[in-house]
């Protein structure tokens, strides 16, 4: 990308290591230049001034944006845009398929128009790693792995046959196949530089990517963070990342994890303290004598659960520690000796000795007094200690199961929670459904875990917690202990390197003799992909409503998005997921009650197995060697046999097929004039939604299955499609036809227009006819009727889901009205020419009085739109009555004006792209 063509601070510096010399954009010679508080900025902020100074060009960068990001630690803060040029663009295929249909389709418009459409090519390097797509459709046997893989490519061959025209019609563009590894893992043992050297300029390693979990580089010392699709194909064609010059919050840890405690239970203490806090679009870096000791692994599992703690990142600097694991993965001594010259010419290598930097706030962990932990039944954030897990399900229960439990006496309820026992009175929540699985004659009750995955980047890419279920494997096969039947096992590890080290600690033998074989290389149940349950299972819980449970070492655990049968969700470490499954059951308290029973009919508690933290280094000491990563990584993006023997179109231009249910020519620039059309205000809206707090997008657009009467189901079986090829809602993005249809049809979304129904419905208004939201949306379509959706706080809380504001366009919604809105999800709805608008403080849908029956009007937009400027929202009741209310325009920034009124960030960059053309 080259750099400006300005050095106003005159900082272009020289520096040697060994026989390499390279310039760089020295941060002690800005602050030699005048500057001051340069060295005590976070670590975060030195590498944004480093890319400030290296791009500074007058125009997109100044010298004021330099001066001003310096001077925010100092008292000096104030909202200012800044311009961010990663170094990078990472994806998965999930949100990249989808990526890289818009970029063939731009393509087209840009030959269309006059323009040259190899002008729409990525100038940013860009990495694409497929591991969304596994599903997990066999499990518990030797063969699971094999028979996932090919059924992956049978349901996937055109996504990936298009990926693969992508890969030659692309420059910059790189594809690592299904089966390498999840795509945070990857990265960080493989991709990650550090340190980058282009045309004899080093400099520091930084990245946007098309997945939230992108922070989980932070680990590293790398800066990175999530953004939606559309976001992130302008970056890769040259557009900068606006922002606002972020806050940052130190989080400062002292002290030991406990032995017991686990980098999981880190995690979730932490998610649980920063959502408390509020970091909603801040940095957080990590600071203090704790740092010491967390390994890197324990670090980057802190680093991907960033969105969940709502920060943009969670950033760990460049120290020893950094070093040692960059020698651990194989990568190159060069390349080792490099990074530590560079960080420390740069004062971005953190020491001991150093001060710590001025954050505009901060927070403090003991790490001692972390314990073991899970989170659940909904949300991350609610971490619930192990001591009182049984506790915490029971009382969720209480508001799960339906039939009368309000009207029960509360002393009984009580009592029940914290003891159990039989009581008559509580039958519905004590239920046993007889079930018979693979000739065992079972009872399933509320609460039974039918899911336990050790799955996720989050935890799999960290040797201290798979070696500790290994051990914990290996005690429980060793005391006789089997995993309940009714338990769909899984290991879904993110890298091949995983299966490598337990194979050659001999632990592998007890997971699989426990049914946790591997599955795949990818994400699965993390994300949605856990596949059927067992049909007597899947019928026992419809049958008898019961509240069947999953335990999973992923990051979320939002309701629906695990196994749409599976309604409450736990976030555990990879152990405690053995020890569930060995359980069987949430209603447990695992530290007083036994896992189970040995041959001699002995209690075999989980204080018996769990393996100490000396029995865990001593298998890694004996086992990780750089040697694994090397050669792991030799042939990574060459892939196995069945990549390499799929056939690709050529050409720069993509020859659509119009019979094609996987990929299909997107209709966002098919009408796309070539000038911006003025701003007008939204006159005549209908709400086609009314919905509450944390609303995710999950709920807007899911990710998993796709089921048989829905609106997309039924489209897909009208083209032919069997529904046992469906396939998911993630593998059909490149389909707009059935996004559209599956936008807002989480089977779990609770739509206030209908009350007390769960599902993708609305009321088409003003006849209150009750519909599909697709149909209500086409009937607003017909009748020209904008549409608008309202929504309590945390609104696009969760991935950072394109699909989930290009859906909502393709619905018609012109706005949405929130009391708060999540940073990546607010980003993606101006990307789509989506307004979001926002509650004043103290004002929401209940205290206007608004039912979302009402015709709305939004003006103050014709006249031309400022950055957060109030308007005018006018609600008229059937009665001729109207509400009147200010609502702050939620478009933060110039260029975020500028997207919006191009309606979206692509058709401004198309448009940019052609004038410079002709």
């Amino acid at each position: 990308m080259g750099v400006g063509t300005k050095d106003s601070f005159g900082v272009r510096s020289r520096l040697s290591v060994g026989a390499l010399s390279v310039d760089y954009f020295s941060l002690a010679a800005l602050e030699r230049a005048g500057v001051e508080d340069v060295a005590r900025l976070p670590f975060s902020l030195k590498i944004l001034v480093e890319n400030l100074l290296r791009f500074e060009d007058g125009r997109t960068v100044t010298a004021d944006d330099i001066l001003a990001i310096c001077r925010s630690v100092s008292g000096e803060r104030r909202e200012r845009e800044i311009a961010f040029r990663p170094a990078r663009v990472l994806m998965q295929d999930f949100t990249g398929v989808p990526a890289i249909v818009d970029l063939a389709a731009m393509r087209e418009w840009m030959r269309a128009h006059g323009g040259d459409p190899r002008r729409i090519n990525p100038l940013t390097p860009v990495d694409l790693v497929i591991d969304h797509s596994v599903q997990v459709d066999h499990f518990g046997t030797p063969t699971a792995f094999a028979e996932n893989v090919a059924r992956e490519f049978e349901r996937n061959h055109e996504r990936y046959r298009f990926l693969k025209w992508g890969q030659q019609a692309f420059a910059n563009f790189r594809v690592v196949p299904p089966g390498m590894g999840i795509v945070h893992q990857v990265n960080l043992e493989y991709l990650a530089r550090v340190v980058f050297v282009e045309d004899g300029v080093a400099y520091p390693d930084t990245l946007v990517g098309t997945d939230s979990h992108t922070t989980m580089i932070n680990g590293l010392g790398v800066l990175g963070w999530g953004v939606g699709g559309i976001e992130a194909e302008a970056a890769m064609l040259g557009q900068p990342i606006t922002m606002l010059i972020p806050e940052v919050v130190g989080f400062r840890v002292t002290g030991e994890l406990p032995p017991g405690a686990t980098a999981t239970d880190l995690v979730l203490t932490v998610t649980e303290m920063l959502r408390r806090k509020g970091v909603v679009g801040k940095f957080v870096e990590f600071y203090g004598p704790g740092l010491r000791s967390l390994s890197l692994a324990d670090r980057a599992t802190i680093a991907n659960m960033a969105p969940e703690y709502g920060a943009t990142i969670g950033f760990f600097p460049v120290d020893e520690e950094t070093l040692h694991y960059l020698r651990l993965t194989g990568r190159d001594e060069e390349v080792v000796a490099l990074v530590e010259a560079y960080t420390k010419a740069q004062g971005l290598f953190r020491s001991e000795e150093m001060p710590d930097p001025i954050f505009a706030d901060t927070i403090e962990l003991d790490l001692s007094t972390v314990e073991p932990s899970l989170a659940g039944p909904r949300r991350p954030q609610d971490r619930v200690s192990l001591r009182q897990s049984r506790r915490a399900f029971r009382r969720a229960l209480l508001d799960m199961v339906n039939g009368g439990m309000s009207k029960l006496d509360a002393a009984q309820l009580a009592r029940w929670v914290e003891e159990g026992g039989p009581e008559p009175a509580l039958a519905p929540l004590q239920k046993r459904i007889s079930v018979r699985v693979n000739d065992h004659e079972v009872e399933l009750g509320h609460g039974a875990v039918v899911i336990a995955a050790i799955t996720s980047c989050t935890n799999t890419s960290n040797p201290a917690v798979m070696v500790a279920a290994g051990l914990l494997a290996k005690k429980a096969v060793e005391r006789g202990l089997r995993v309940k039947p009714w338990v769909k096992t899984s290991l879904a590890p993110g890298s091949r390197v995983v299966v490598e080290y337990l194979r050659e600690a001999g632990l592998l033998p007890y997971l699989e003799a426990l049914r946790f074989h591997v599955v795949g290389y990818g994400c699965t149940t993390c994300i949605g992909n856990s596949g059927p349950l067992l049909e007597p299972i899947a019928r026992a819980i419809q049958e008898g409503g019961l509240v069947a449970a999953a335990v999973l070492s992923g990051n979320r655990n939002f309701e629906g998005r695990v196994h749409p049968l599976v309604r409450a969700n736990y976030l555990a470490s990879p152990p405690l997921v053995v020890a569930y499954a060995l359980a069987g059951t949430m209603d447990v308290d695992l530290l007083t009650e036994p896992l189970g029973h040995d041959p001699e009919g002995r209690p075999v508690f989980l204080k018996d197995i769990w393996p100490t933290p000396d029995e865990v280094r001593t298998v890694i000491a004996g086992v990780l060697r750089s040697e694994m990563f090397r050669r792991t990584y030799a042939d990574v993006f060459r892939g196995e046999e069945r990549w390499r023997a799929l056939s690709a179109p050529a050409g720069e231009l993509f020859a659509w097929d119009e019979a094609s249910t996987y990929i299909r020519r997107p209709p966002f620039f098919e009408e796309l004039p070539i000038e911006a059309p003025p701003l007008a205000d939204i006159r005549g809206a209908r709400v086609l939604l009314v919905l509450g707090d944390s609303v995710t997008t999950d709920h807007i657009s899911p990710a998993g299955s796709i089921p048989v009467q829905s609106p997309a189901g039924q489209y897909l079986i009208a083209r032919g499609v069997a529904p046992q090829d469906f396939n998911s809602y993630g593998a059909r993005r490149g389909n707009h036809e059935v996004m559209v249809r599956g936008t807002f049809a989480n089977i779990r979304l609770r739509n206030l227009l209908v009350p007390g129904v769960e599902g993708g419905w609305t009321v088409h208004l003003p006849d209150g006819e009750r519909l599909t939201v697709f149909e209500a949306a086409e009937r607003y379509r017909a009748e020209n009727v904008p549409l608008l959706v309202i929504a309590g706080k945390e609104y696009g809380s969760g991935s950072s889901r394109d699909w989930a504001a290009k859906g909502p366009r393709l619905l018609g919604v012109r706005a949405v009205l929130a009391e708060s809105f999540e940073r990546i999800h607010r980003s993606n709805l101006i990307g789509m020419g989506i307004l979001p608008l926002q509650f004043r403080e103290g004002e929401n849908r209940e205290t206007l009085g608004l039912t979302g029956r009402e015709v709305y009007d939004i003006e103050g937009l014709a006249g031309g739109l400022a950055p957060r400027q109030m308007v005018t929202v006018r609600a008229r009741r059937d009665d001729g009555s109207e509400i009147v209310f200010s609502a702050i325009a939620r478009v933060d920034t110039p260029i975020e004006v500028e997207y919006y009124r191009h309606g979206g960030i692509l058709p401004y960059v198309l448009r940019g792209l052609l004038k410079g053309d002709s």
